[in-house]
């Protein structure tokens, strides 16, 4: 009889380790979650550390191209992805139909109007010349921007739905200016000759350009422009879709993005 209630204990506890064991791997899941390298890997080293003081589990897994994150997550190989902004991630469920979605912002590298002679788009004169971007993304960027400040006013859709604004679309043009259409990088040398520039961040940061010191127009840390992080629609509303979010808008993750990038990398949330 003793024997026999030994053996029974021995296997009630081996069941409850075994159990036990069980729950903690399920409570342990990772999280894996695909971004580019360089800056965007960088900010994710900050979010590990957030997430996992939250009990969040989080491996970052690196891309060195645009494509294979949205393809990965969208295969179930990702659990989420961070690496673009919604033009891009509607432009992809449009082409390859991906049953994906943004689930919160994370940061945008702005494009701003930069200007030697003006400080502030108010001051524009009659007949100024503003140089923008002459490829469809970052023209239609610059364009909204001007809009967006009162300089001029697009026809009814333009910019907007993936269809690029271009000059043929300025509807509006109370001052006159002249868009002067340059390629992107040949932007900050113009400044001594036009009133003012639309400069995407990296080309300002080389030329000496502190975005949100100098800039006298930025878009806005909410624009279609900001980055995402994307899950599958089915997992929306799983709890650690939550608690990733919050581990990448927490204020360890802001006060990164200000010191570590001095206003190349501005916070969305």
């Amino acid at each position: 009889m003793q024997r026999r209630n030994w053996l029974k204990a021995v296997i009630a506890v081996a069941a409850s380790a075994a159990f036990g064991v069980g729950l903690a791997h399920a409570d342990d899941k990772v999280i894996k979650v695909g971004t580019i390298a360089g800056p965007d890997a960088q900010i994710w080293q900050v979010v590990q550390k957030v997430a996992k003081r939250e009990g969040l589990n989080v491996k970052v897994i690196e891309f060195n191209d645009y494509v294979q994150p949205n393809a990965a997550l969208d295969a179930g190989d990702l659990d989420a992805n961070s690496f673009q902004h919604q033009p891009y991630l509607d432009s992809q469920i449009k082409q390859r139909g991906y049953k994906i979605v943004n689930a919160g912002l994370t940061y945008i590298s702005p494009l701003g109007v930069y200007s030697k002679k003006l400080k502030s788009l108010k001051d524009v004169p009659q007949g100024a010349k503003i140089a923008v971007p002459n490829d469809p993304s970052n023209e239609n960027r610059a364009l909204l921007l001007l809009q967006a400040q009162g300089v001029i006013k697009l026809k009814a859709g333009a910019g907007v739905n993936g269809n690029n604004a271009t000059p043929l679309d300025v509807a509006e043009n109370p001052k006159k200016i002249k868009l002067i259409e340059l390629d992107a990088a040949q932007l900050p040398r113009t400044l001594a000759d036009v009133d003012a520039a639309a400069i995407n961040t990296n080309f300002a940061l080389a030329a000496g350009l502190q975005p949100t010191k100098d800039a006298i127009a930025l878009e806005d840390v909410r624009s279609p422009y900001a980055n995402l992080i994307a899950v599958r629609i089915k997992d929306k509303d799983q709890p650690w879709v939550k608690k990733l979010v919050a581990a990448y808008q927490s204020e360890d993750v802001r006060q990164f993005l200000k010191s570590e990038f001095k206003g190349s990398v501005v916070p969305s949330f």
